[in-house]
């Protein structure tokens, strides 16, 4: 998956950023708005990780994602 892809639907994929880093409020996301270095910034202050383990973090994270987090309506259950 491209982080082009992941910042173009942000609303969608906030979710699943939320799954992931669950100490990131909805107002943390908000701010991110599908923003790499911000998203980095944010896990850095949330769980007091340094830059480059928060884009080690960030890169599993969008190696990770799936069509399925693109749907508008995913399948239940």
């Amino acid at each position: 998956m491209n982080w082009d892809r992941i910042q173009g639907n942000w609303k969608q994929v906030q979710g699943q950023a939320k799954a992931q880093w669950g100490k990131l409020t909805d107002d943390d996301l908000t701010v991110v708005a599908g923003r790499r270095d911000e998203l980095a910034g944010r896990i850095q202050e949330r769980y007091g990780v340094a830059k480059e383990d928060a884009q080690k973090q960030i890169a599993a994270w969008e190696r990770s994602a799936t069509d399925s987090w693109f749907e508008k309506d995913p399948p239940k259950g």
